[in-house]
């Protein structure tokens, strides 16, 4: 049995997956009333137009408290492995993550839960391995949020756990910092040879850190594209011998003219925009961050149109050429959020891939699948 997964490893140069479908707005805090209604129907519907266009992946967002406001975006959402498990059952080539708060739950069942998943899409299952950030989350759960870099310390032995679990025959005792575990056995093993790639996306040296380590991949976020290059390089220096993909989450905004993109994007963060829940967002996220944002109304404004993700905001060929940049800086590929992700999704398949096959950075669906060539 061979995985499904080795489309993240290979084929197009710049890869592409729709980000936060599982949640209401997706990545927007707008009142536009477009804005994105996370039905069963609708995600099922975007994974399949993701599927047959040949984009790489779907990348949900583990949450379990809304962002308040009147939109309060992500305020409804599906858990997300038993999401993926739907979607992969519906795909054929598509990987999908889930996206799982290792403090919320024990290694041992979830290694099984990833494993059924894992079954489920031949191979196509991966694991965004979250250390966890937002306080109001964790006291739902009765669990207390720890020190920033003490959430990595845990982390790692949680996966150091899940990952004997998928690979060593025999059953285990472990005993360790945090879990004290005896004659820990699970069957199946993950699906063919291998095991579910494992996704981080950690910003602070400690998440890096932990993501060279132990990730296939690291999702980061970019502040400036000029600095991007740069960054990516401290990365890869960390991970040494461990070459981990670099990719990103954005949000894309895109018309045919770079002047309907920017309108729309107006009346989308002006017009329609949710403030109060921005205001509110930006507060409990800086409680947990070393980044100091010397533009606070920049920040507001890009977290009603994607959540703080990197705008791709512009004409189709300036989406096109931006992918180009990104790539040239490092970047794998990106994790792209729209306001609604089915009424947009023939401008991202009918415009922006035939210009990124153009350039370079993608084959058509059909070919995505061989072994990039060298």
């Amino acid at each position: 049995m061979e995985r499904g997964d080795r489309k993240m490893y290979s084929g197009n140069a710049f890869k592409l997956g729709l980000f936060a479908s599982n949640c209401s707005g997706g990545l927007t805090m707008t009142k536009a009333p477009e804005r994105w209604d996370p039905s069963w129907d609708n995600n099922l519907e975007a994974a399949q137009l993701a599927d047959a266009a040949g984009l790489e992946f779907m990348l949900p967002v583990g949450r379990w408290h809304g962002y308040r406001g009147e939109t309060d975006t992500e305020g409804t959402s599906f858990e997300t492995i038993v999401w993926a498990s739907g979607l992969l059952a519906a795909s054929h080539s598509l990987v999908v993550f889930g996206t799982l708060h290792v403090a919320l739950i024990n290694p041992v069942f979830a290694a099984k839960q990833i494993v059924t998943a894992d079954h489920i899409g031949k191979g196509r299952f991966g694991l965004n391995i979250v250390s966890g950030w937002n306080a109001r989350e964790f006291d739902m759960f009765g669990v207390a949020l720890a020190e920033h870099d003490e959430r990595y310390v845990y982390t790692e032995e949680w996966v150091d756990i899940v990952n004997r679990i998928w690979s060593e025959q025999a059953p285990f005792d472990h005993a360790g910092r945090y879990f004290q575990l005896a004659e820990v056995e699970g069957k199946p093993k993950p699906y063919g040879n291998g095991s579910p790639m494992l996704i981080s996306a950690g910003n602070s040296t400690a998440g890096r850190a932990f993501a060279a380590r132990y990730a296939d991949c690291l999702f980061m976020t970019i502040n400036e594209i000029e600095t991007l290059a740069s960054e990516v390089t401290s990365v890869q220096c960390v991970s040494g011998t461990h070459r981990v993909g670099i990719f990103a989450s954005g949000h894309m905004i895109t018309r045919p003219s770079r002047k309907e993109a920017e309108d729309y994007y107006h009346y989308i963060v002006y017009d329609m925009g949710d403030w109060e829940a921005a205001e509110h967002t930006v507060k409990i996220r800086m409680r947990d961050r070393h980044t100091v944002y010397e533009n606070m109304q920049q920040l507001k404004e890009r977290m009603i149109s994607g959540l703080g993700t990197f705008p791709v905001i512009g004409s189709y060929d300036d989406v096109a050429m931006t992918f180009q940049r990104l790539h040239e800086a490092g970047l794998d590929g990106i994790a792209i959020g729209m306001v609604n992700y089915i009424d947009e999704f023939p401008m991202l398949r009918d415009e922006i891939l035939p210009r990124m096959e153009r350039l370079g950075l993608r084959r058509p669906a059909g070919d995505s699948n061989r072994p990039e060539e060298k």
